[in-house]
């Protein structure tokens, strides 16, 4: 015959936490006021783990759900932050603390193997889901669907697999080559980074369209793809390109992956002498955040504000059932245009003398 199941006690709970018993006590009676949110749910899921059953209470009202996990897609890790996610999480964290619910930081992508991903989804876990900052592979999507089917990606699309909210691409890049073509620029580049993502190839495909409708072709040797995308990356694109500055079809404008890359082209013109935006034009397929650059004017952009892909990534992973025949939402927010200080005023010639 199998062994009755052993009870565990408060005392031995509180040993193996290394805390007192009256804090441990406090919480599994479900007394939240004044004890340190991280030391309750702590509490309760190794509680839980243990096979603890608290005595005249509702266990499913203690250990209500009331987080949501957060991933980082690789190569990103917290260490080393995104600008753009940071914005996209300070929209998820407020919105999801005005329902009372908090964020928590499981990993990135690449520090999250299977093992790892089966202790913070054990049975009982507190996670109310999943929100996922980037693309992630197809390998570790399905690991973690098989523990967590309440999953939002943001700025990326798993279609029939999870919900996600992205910019409007289109609308973003149309807006952008627009204000171009209206300043009279007529030979304009792309200076590309995060190759291999959805995100940069829907970003360059919106700009060739609507370079397209503006009735204007692109050069291919002035298309610069690389695999990351910070102001080094803006920087480096520029150097791979000066060579053929001289040449007559040489581009009087650039369109950038994001700011963060147009920053560092600005940096790397004026570094060789250019002036911008009299010499050359710069603009970022993205909405131009406040950089902390003294060095760097205001960038000129388009894109939708990732505070308001947050909130909206709280909505939809609130609304999640997580149930087999959950229907997925693909939900795309309007992109703003920003002017600013890299696109105006330019020779009337469009050319450096």
């Amino acid at each position: 015959m199998p062994r009755p199941a052993v009870k565990v006690s408060q005392q031995q709970l509180a040993k193996e936490l290394g805390i007192s018993q009256a804090l441990v006590s406090l919480v599994l009676n479900g007394l939240k006021q004044g004890i340190n949110e991280k030391t309750y749910t702590r509490v309760w899921q190794h509680a839980l783990k243990r096979g603890y059953k608290p005595k005249g209470m509702n266990l499913a009202q203690a250990t209500q759900q009331s987080q949501v996990g957060v991933i980082l897609r690789a190569p990103l890790r917290l260490s080393t932050p995104s600008m753009y996610f940071g914005h996209v999480q300070q929209g998820l964290h407020a919105a999801l603390e005005l329902r009372g619910f908090t964020t928590v930081f499981l990993g990135s992508e690449g520090g999250l193997e299977a093992a790892k991903l089966q202790r913070s989804f054990q049975s009982g876990h507190l996670f109310r889901g999943v929100v996922l900052l980037g693309e992630v592979s197809p390998l570790f999507l399905e690991e973690l669907r098989s523990l967590e089917r309440r999953i939002v990606a943001v700025s990326a699309r798993h279609p029939g697999i999870c919900h996600s909210v992205v910019g409007n691409e289109s609308q973003a890049l149309e807006a952008v080559v627009r204000h171009l073509h209206e300043l009279g620029h007529r030979r304009i580049g792309w200076l590309g980074g995060n190759t291999g993502l959805g995100r940069h190839e829907s970003r360059f495909s919106a700009f060739q369209t609507a370079l397209a409708q503006a009735g204007l072709s692109l050069n291919e040797r002035y298309v610069v793809k690389l695999q990351q995308a910070d102001r080094s990356e803006g920087t480096e694109a520029v150097y791979m390109l000066l060579p053929h500055a001289k040449r007559s079809d040489f581009p009087t404008a650039f369109v950038s992956y994001n700011s963060l890359m147009a920053a560092g082209a600005v940096r790397a013109f004026v570094r060789e002498g250019w002036i911008v935006p009299r010499d050359i034009a710069l603009a970022g397929a993205d909405a131009p955040p406040e950089l902390p650059f003294d060095d760097v004017p205001k960038i000129t952009g388009a894109g939708t504000d990732p505070v308001k892909l947050g909130e909206a990534a709280a909505r939809l992973v609130l609304a999640s059932t997580g149930t087999e025949d959950e229907s997925f939402t693909d939900l795309i927010l309007p992109a703003q245009f920003t002017l600013g200080e890299t696109t105006g005023g330019r020779r009337a010639a469009g050319a450096r003398m």
